[in-house]
């Protein structure tokens, strides 16, 4: 991979969580921690681990490597997690931008959080990063649909016809 195409894929993901939490705002709060028995029971919990694997692998790439991911049960209401999360984005967006290709190039070594060491180059971990995060928000919008909200897009050919509608090109 190349810098400029991990930046896409970062601005993809910001914009595409931004959709889902913009989504979110519809629910109550007992709506928005409901048991709806998906992979992580509520729409709250969901939310709360791509932030949480977002800051882990954030901090991996620093050359870091935590023992846990924040609790989803930190995260009262949205506008908190929201706001927890706005300031993670930035930083993940600026980590994206400054890259480089030898940066990205570079196999890390890593402790996982449950299944021992792993290795990998670096372009690969941010990758994955992206692909997780677009796993966990199609089952956010579907807890979503499944409490009355709206539906809505955040695949990657949407996120790139609307970047291409808003250059004019």
């Amino acid at each position: 991979m190349k810098p400029e195409e991990i930046v896409a894929l970062y601005e993809f993901n910001a914009w595409a969580n931004q959709r889902v939490l913009k989504a979110a705002e519809a629910l109550t709060t007992e709506q928005f921690t409901q048991e709806l028995g998906s992979s992580f029971s509520s729409v709250r919990d969901t939310l709360a681990h791509i932030f949480g694997v977002e800051w882990v692998w954030l901090e991996r790439l620093q050359g870091r490597s935590p023992s846990g991911i924040p609790d989803a049960k930190e995260f009262s209401d949205l506008e908190l997690l929201w706001s927890r999360w706005a300031e993670h984005e930035a930083r993940m967006l600026a980590y994206a931008r400054k890259i480089t290709q030898e940066e990205l190039d570079e196999v890390m070594a890593y402790k996982t959080l449950s299944f021992g060491p792993g290795r990998n180059p670096r372009w690969q971990m941010m990758q994955h990063v992206v692909n997780h995060g677009s796993y966990h928000r199609g089952q956010v919008v579907t807890m979503l649909r499944q409490l009355g909200a709206k539906g809505f897009g955040t695949d990657l050919i949407t996120f790139y016809r609307e970047r291409s509608a808003a250059a004019g090109a």
